[in-house]
């Protein structure tokens, strides 16, 4: 348990890129505000970002330059950030940052040695962003010692009183934020959150196993709806370093009804649909979602786009695994998860329909676009053709910190896999093994690099016990 009087941070956040400048806001958790921040443009006093009982979030807002290689200081430490956006940079991606029981007791040594090595990496070749694809934390166990939670989700109770859930939204916060603090505070984490602007998409686990894919009378309920707003509020805090009301033009709905949004620096766009606000056991995303993914599909005047879609957006067919669950003993527990797939059944439509539209964003001024996914535990790469010769490039890495599956579960992925997919008629997917790997799905830790090289992308993984793939590129006529 973090200790209220420690000093943790700061994390940088990535609020936006406008024009030449990088904006950014640096998070600090402590007792007292921090002594102001000297940014190249001047002091940035810190302020009161938000109360979760022992701990306090304070917040200083300010830019740096997205041409060039820059610096901030703060109580005496200097921090370099990388900058220099328009030319040759690096971008790292990770996910499942964590795991489902008993995460905070890990040994720190064996829980981030993949944060070590971007840290290395980052002390050689720095990156200019830290792309967070889905769950940054592992919320499972804030529920357990809760009287109103401690069944969640099979039992709910009916009609909690208002005095209850008020002491229920109390102690969610709290645990939440305690979450929070102790991942941040780790060192390795820490060393590189200081220096790299975050750019963050959450998943289920931000708020619990399979949300939006439970059934609606456990997330529609006040207690469901309770832990939302909980898990809400600190990802606004945590993962975006803002509140209600003051969320950074990245966003696509400033009233926050879904928290999409989409980032552009020179001759790349990161695009970041939120896919869980809006989610239930019908649907991925609600009007308000899909509309800003089809105003993304029809701006595409940058270079590249890359596509953040936290669950795989190219998978094999597991609606055959999810209608042999059904007939199976034992097995319902877990359909959450593959409800959770763009490819399940009960999404078979929006799956389509996100396809066609990343086939427009492509098809738009010659547009190559990349998706970015995390979610499985295991690494992997997929293909789909798209409009005008070019290729939809998925790259899914997944398990910066959260340990890799049993090898045999990789290789039945790879073999359902096999059967070959086509939603779209004459559209294959194939889902194909790392550069090196022989294999499709790939059972180690791991993180993703994206490189920009004289105006050529490439990507390549760091595989826990593998080490580098070679690159991959990712330019259409490279």
């Amino acid at each position: 348990m973090v200790s209220p009087d420690d000093l943790i941070g700061p994390v940088l956040i990535l609020d936006t890129i406008r024009g030449n400048r990088m904006h950014l806001a640096a998070l600090v958790i402590g007792p007292s505000a921090p002594p102001p921040l000297l940014a190249p443009d001047g002091l940035a006093a810190f302020e009161r970002l938000a109360d979760f009982g022992e701990i306090t979030v304070w917040r200083a807002r300010f830019a740096v330059p997205a041409d060039a290689p820059s610096a901030y200081a703060l109580a005496g430490t200097s921090y370099e950030i990388a900058g220099a956006m328009g030319g040759d940079l690096r971008i790292a991606y990770v996910s499942c940052n964590g795991e489902e029981h008993a995460d905070l007791a890990r040994a720190p040594a064996e829980r981030n040695v993949m944060w070590h090595r971007l840290g290395e990496d980052h002390a050689e070749a720095p990156y200019a962003l830290l792309l967070h694809g889905g769950d940054q934390l592992y919320a499972d166990e804030v529920t357990d010692d809760h009287p109103l939670t401690a069944g969640w989700p099979l039992t709910v109770p009916d009609t909690p009183s208002d005095e209850e859930l008020a002491d229920l939204a109390g102690y969610l916060r709290d645990a939440f934020a305690h979450r929070y603090a102790a991942l941040y505070a780790h060192p390795s984490f820490a060393w590189l959150a200081a220096r790299v602007p975050s750019l963050m998409q959450w998943d289920d686990h931000d708020i619990c196993d399979g949300w939006g894919s439970l059934p609606t009378g456990a997330t529609g309920s006040a207690v469901g709806q309770t832990l939302f707003g909980a898990a809400r509020e600190a990802a606004l805090v945590f993962q975006h370093g803002c509140r209600d009301g003051d969320l950074p033009d990245r966003f696509d709905a400033p009233t926050g009804d879904h928290l999409g949004w989409a980032v552009e620096g020179p001759g790349f766009r990161i695009v970041a649909p939120d896919l869980r606000s809006q989610r239930t056991m019908t649907g991925i995303m609600g009007e308000t979602g899909w509309d800003f993914v089809e105003r993304a599909a029809q701006d595409a005047s940058v270079r590249h786009s890359f596509l953040m879609s936290s669950v795989p957006l190219l998978g094999p067919r597991l609606s055959l695994v999810e209608r042999a669950m059904l007939r199976l003993p034992g097995t319902q527990k877990y359909e959450d998860d593959l409800r959770d797939q763009w490819q399940s059944r009960a999404h078979r439509d929006a799956w389509v329909r996100m396809l066609r539209l990343v086939d427009r964003m492509a098809a738009r001024a010659g547009t190559d676009v990349t998706a970015l996914s995390g979610e499985i535990h295991l690494a992997t790469r997929a293909e789909m053709p798209l409009t005008g010769g070019r290729m939809l490039h998925q790259l899914v890495a997944s398990g910066i910190s959260h340990r890799a599956p049993p090898r045999l579960w990789a290789r039945l992925l790879g073999a359902l896999a096999a059967l070959g997919e086509a939603p779209i008629p004459e559209r294959p997917i194939r889902i194909l093994p790392l550069p090196g790997q022989r294999r499709r799905y790939t059972a180690e830790r791991n993180a993703l690099i994206l490189s920009r090289t004289k105006g050529v992308w490439s990507a390549s993984w760091s595989l826990e016990h593998s080490g580098r793939t070679p690159p991959l590129s990712l330019t259409t006529g490279a």
